[in-house]
């Protein structure tokens, strides 16, 4: 359990990288290997990479008549003095502000300090991992301190109707007040999201008027269309009107959301369930995926659809967490929770039981569950799932038995 969370941890603290072009000269075809798979990560998705083999020489001979990339990334064998007048052939012709990283075969400090004396950006020792790669590049462009301010977690419904984005507001809720994490809420689905209705507002402003006027678009016009509902949480509502047609290009909120990335500890993304160009690049992009589905047969093959996709297109992370709702609706036959779970490979971060009083009364209301019902155990649930995501602690509570009054004086009075 903890190789997963160190797993997890891992890849969210690498920034990602900026829109930069990389060039990669490789000797061996395991480190042109690592290249070419990070190139598709997620965290490189705005960088433009290009990997040829054949070492440094290929290097030079390439930019003789062409212009240099930003980063020039050289894997080498050759020993330290062929290595150096190699990278004095190079330097003749990079252009200023190109970066040079260097992968080598050999741990040596000696060198890594002559490498940077002549103006190397990094030098690193081969073999590495994709992750390892990667927060290298984000080490070069983004400071040696830089850390992912925010986190993003994207939730989705295996299927409409499944509650997912009552689920995705009350783990918000949860986040921001549990937790104590600033918090926005970001409504994708513009023309029926329900944010407002949930938080009982009606914000003139929102995510729409962030994706419609980009070229507005800044850390203080995203400030200005927040909602405040607490101290620690804000929403980013949809207008949920059909006033207008909502065919979004693919990179619709990168803006918006690299800002919140910036700006915001927690930003929680209320995905609506449709396969878009868009939607599918929020999930992909996102720090964490959060589906939520019922268990029923529709809901086991789209839940099984959505985690095989993500989980090709997430391949240097952890698979999406796995979230079932509405279980134990009367007289409705259910696939077995574990059978569920064996079907789409992924363990439930949590369980939340079918209880309409507690849901309808919170959604007529205008409230979140921990407001209509604070002890609850569905209000513990989404606690625990919320640390989860947040890579906290669980606090598992113990349960109290006959013997816990006389076990507690036991403890009380050999403490004193």
């Amino acid at each position: 359990m903890s190789d997963k969370h160190g797993e997890r941890d891992a890849a969210f603290q690498i920034a990602p990288v900026p829109r930069i072009s990389v060039q990669g000269f490789c000797e061996s075809q395991d480190v042109a290997q690592v290249i070419e798979n990070a190139a598709t990560d997620r965290r490189m998705s705005k960088a433009h990479v290009k990997v040829h083999m054949g070492g440094i020489a290929a290097a030079v001979e390439a930019y003789r008549t062409a212009p240099t990339p930003n980063l020039i990334v050289l894997e080498t064998y050759a020993d330290r003095t062929v290595l150096m007048e190699q990278l004095d052939s190079l330097a003749e012709f990079c252009d200023s502000g190109t970066k040079v990283m260097v992968i080598g075969h050999e741990n040596d400090i000696a060198l890594y300090r002559e490498l940077t004396a002549r103006g190397v950006s990094d030098y690193v020792v081969a073999p590495l991992d994709v992750l390892t790669f990667i927060g290298q590049v984000s080490h070069l462009y983004n400071g040696p301190h830089a850390e992912v301010i925010g986190k993003l977690i994207a939730v989705v419904g295996a299927k409409g109707g499944v509650g997912a984005s009552t689920i995705c507001h009350n783990l918000a809720w949860s986040i921001s007040r549990q937790l104590e994490c600033q918090t926005v809420i970001v409504d994708l689905d513009l023309p029926f999201g329900t944010a407002g209705l949930d938080f009982n507002q009606d914000p003139p402003q929102g995510v729409a008027d962030a994706v419609f006027s980009p070229e507005r678009l800044d850390t203080a016009f995203v400030d200005r269309l927040l909602s405040k509902c607490s101290d620690t949480l804000s929403i980013l509502a949809a207008p949920a009107t059909v006033e207008r047609l909502y065919d979004l290009q693919e990179q619709a909120f990168d803006a918006t959301l690299d800002i919140l990335r910036s700006t915001t500890p927690c930003s929680i993304l209320d995905v609506p369930h449709q396969w878009s160009a868009w939607t599918k690049r929020v999930l992909v992009a996102a720090d964490e995926v959060v589906l939520v589905a019922s268990p029923d047969l529709a809901n086991l093959r789209n839940a099984k659809t959505l985690m095989d996709a993500l989980r090709a297109q997430r391949v240097n992370d952890p698979a999406p967490r796995l979230v079932l709702n509405m279980v134990g609706v009367p007289r409705r036959p259910e696939i077995a929770i574990p059978e569920f779970a064996k079907a789409i490979e992924v363990e439930p971060v949590g369980v939340v039981p079918f209880e309409p009083k507690l849901f309808g009364t919170a959604a007529n209301n205008g409230q979140m569950l921990a407001e209509v019902e604070a002890g609850s155990k569905i209000v513990e649930a989404l606690d625990d799932i919320a640390r989860q995501l947040m890579g906290r602690v669980v606090v598992r509570r113990a349960k109290k038995t006959l013997l816990s009054p006389l076990l507690d004086h036991f403890v009380r009075k050999k403490a004193s």
